[in-house]
């Protein structure tokens, strides 16, 4: 049985910020982008500021490379309905932070968005989703290519490497055993465990320096205090799931039972106007009534019971996708 290893988004807040520990980021970054990654330092970001909710459920770091390229790694926890546009904002503040007033366009600087993610983001089954950008041809198809004048100028080889990569990880996706060294790094996101046979760049490093038991003292009280966050956080997400999974299961009830009585009474009706239009009447009547009332009184119930538990607003609107203010109305 392997030793325990620390959790990967606390890590980050306490240890991989350490010079001396660059080389596991770097691994893990080199595997993803499929490129070695060597990290020059690590840099503070002003348009990234957390606010204190933020600072529980969100981790964020920027590294920028030998090439002088950027890369923002964000840990998400907590579900954000918005995250998506969470992602534009910051790889936009980082892009306008770190050009100078007065500099040419030509110097922004590549840009990585990393996002690790332990919730259901979108509707997908994959564990690694990749987005970059490239203009192609409406009527042709063809993808537009940079002049020999641009890639001498730029030291750039296509239009893509100008604008920003934003990469994907739904890691809860993730299921069963490592077979690449790219998946050795998703099994530890996932589980944060490192196999004594894992060989990807950098693990050799993270599975002695990530080992609980390398933790001082005080370290371990900070990280076993996280770790009870997490565990109590999992829970309420956790009993929320299941109450929405049994309100969703009382709405289909609702409307199998309105269904039933429209056409119940679409034959009733049917007897004088005509079967047949009296059935469709009702059944048509009946769906309606029924996912209305169902779905009125579950929604208000589900939203009421997240706020009870201690749930944020945004994580709220995810499950229920009422608005704030009705939200905040309850």
């Amino acid at each position: 049985m392997p030793a325990p290893h620390i959790r990967f988004d606390w890590a980050i807040k306490k240890l991989l910020r350490n010079k001396a520990n660059y080389v596991v980021l770097e691994g893990f970054l080199s595997e993803l982008l499929y490129q070695d990654i060597t990290i020059k330092t690590l840099l503070e970001s002003e348009g990234n500021q957390q606010t204190q909710e933020d600072k529980s459920n969100r981790v964020d770091i920027i590294a920028q490379t030998a090439n002088s390229e950027l890369i923002l790694i964000e840990v998400q926890n907590n579900a954000q309905l918005d995250y998506f546009h969470r992602m534009l904002y910051g790889v936009s503040n980082l892009i306008t932070e770190y050009l100078d007033k007065g500099q040419e366009y030509g110097e922004i600087r590549k840009v990585y968005s990393v996002n690790i993610v332990y919730f259901n983001l979108g509707k997908g089954n994959d564990y690694i989703y990749r987005l970059n950008s490239e203009f192609i041809g409406m009527n042709t198809g063809d993808t537009l290519e940079l002049t020999k004048a641009q890639e001498k100028k730029f030291n750039i080889e296509k239009v893509a490497d100008i604008f920003p990569e934003y990469y994907l990880l739904k890691v809860r996706n993730f299921q069963g055993t490592a077979q690449t060294t790219l998946q050795e790094w998703i099994y530890f996101l996932r589980n944060s465990e490192i196999k004594e046979e894992f060989g990807a760049k950098g693990m050799v490093e993270a599975k002695e320096a990530l080992r609980v038991n390398n933790l001082s003292d005080k370290e371990r009280k900070a990280y076993e205090s996280y770790m009870d966050n997490k565990s109590y956080e999992a829970s309420i997400l956790s009993t929320q799931e299941f109450e929405v999974q049994w309100q969703i299961e009382q709405i289909e009830e609702a409307q199998m039972r309105g269904v039933q009585q429209g056409i119940q009474q679409g034959r009733e009706e049917g007897r004088e106007e005509g079967r047949e239009e009296g059935i469709q009447q009702g059944r048509e009547e009946g769906i309606q009534q029924g996912r209305e009332e169902g779905i009125q009184q579950n929604t208000i119930a589900i939203a009421r019971s997240c706020k009870q538990q201690g749930l944020d607003t945004e994580t709220i609107m995810a499950i229920t996708q009422l608005s704030r203010e009705d939200i905040e109305a309850l």
